[in-house]
């Protein structure tokens, strides 16, 4: 039975995205379920994609436009929840698209209850292929007990998620964002949806896990995200783990000390792979400078850590030992793994 009495808020933060735009906000306005609004945040961009939004604005009532300085996606969402109008809210990439029955889908699993959150999975749009995301928990409502037990007390400091800590493919109901504002940094770029997805679920009184519900479209832009090279990762990674321990303090996290050392350890994988496609030849400098730095060093080396996987396994050895020998080997790797992935994609 669709729950229409809910007013349902859209949130999309727009940057740059002149060439996925339309396809995007035609996609919720086409939505089967009609009781929402659709919260278009443009964060100063420079292409075409702040005139698309005001154009919606301007032809359909429920579209309501916001132009900003430009701050990044956090500095966007938080617009959005701060002029979000709904009972529930969700979030959309503007470069990603939904199926036009994604939100009644997921308002049917709505019981109206403060503090649920409702999860769909999704499809990984690749270039040449269309890949399935399913999550790994048993489909069904969480609450009480199994709810602390089944979800929240696994949420943190594993290497594969139990949920994607990513804002989309959630219908939330309002509440669960009240008084997080304090956790968000605008200056986060890895990582920054785990700011404010993670206290929102562990603040939820019901969550529903939906079967299937492949509804959501994410466009997997592999030259841009797995190519790419970000000097401020490391500082970003940094100024997370700061954020997520006031999380793990304020809501008195059981075991969440360790828990989140081991989370830093996962996330510092993701540093070392950054620095190993640095294209200056100063990227055994950097990665020295990083991991031998001694609360680094301190929580790598102390830090009892599952890693599967042989590319995963490297990494964590050279996060464990970076001599010079060792960093220019795995270097090597990653260029010639980066190298075949793109011969795959011709």
């Amino acid at each position: 039975m669709q729950k229409a009495k809910y007013k349902i808020s859209v949130i999309v933060p727009v940057y740059n995205k002149e060439k996925y735009l339309e396809q995007c906000i035609d996609s919720i306005l086409g939505q089967t379920y009609q009781e929402l609004e659709v919260l278009l945040v443009d964060d100063e961009s420079t292409d075409a994609s702040g005139a698309i939004c005001d154009r919606y604005g301007q032809k359909d009532r429920r579209v309501r436009v916001f132009h900003q300085k430009n701050g990044g996606p956090t500095a966007a969402v938080m617009t959005g929840l701060r002029e979000a109008a709904g009972d529930y809210y969700t979030f959309i990439d503007s470069d990603d698209y939904v199926s036009k029955d994604m939100l009644q889908k997921m308002a049917e699993c709505l019981s109206g209850r403060k503090g649920e959150i409702i999860c769909c999975n999704h499809v990984l749009e690749k270039q040449k292929e269309t890949v399935p995301v399913i999550l790994p928990l048993t489909p069904g409502v969480y609450e009480g007990v199994r709810l602390e037990k089944e979800i929240k007390d696994r949420l943190l400091g594993r290497e594969n998620r139990i949920i994607s800590m990513s804002r989309c493919m959630k219908l939330c109901e309002k509440s669960v964002f009240e008084g997080n504002e304090k956790y968000y940094d605008t200056k986060i770029r890895m990582g920054d949806d785990f700011n404010l997805i993670y206290p929102a679920l562990l603040a939820a009184s019901r969550i529903v896990i939906m079967k299937d519900a492949l509804f959501y479209h994410y466009r997997f832009v592999e030259d841009s995200i797995v190519h790419g090279y970000d000097p401020g990762m490391a500082e970003s990674i940094r100024r997370w783990h700061s954020a997520v321990a006031k999380i793990v303090s304020d809501r008195k996290v059981p075991d969440g000390a360790a828990k989140l050392d081991r989370e830093y350890c996962y996330m510092l994988l993701y540093v070392i792979k950054n620095e190993l496609r640095n294209p200056g030849k100063d990227y055994v400098q950097r990665i020295q400078q990083i991991f031998t730095e001694p609360e680094v060093r301190g929580k790598i080396m102390h830090t009892p850590l599952s890693v599967t996987g042989r590319s995963n396994a490297l990494l964590y050895l050279g996060m464990q030992y970076p001599n010079k020998l060792l960093l220019r080997i795995l270097h090597m790797i990653m260029k010639w793994y980066d190298s075949l992935s793109r011969k795959k994609k011709r």
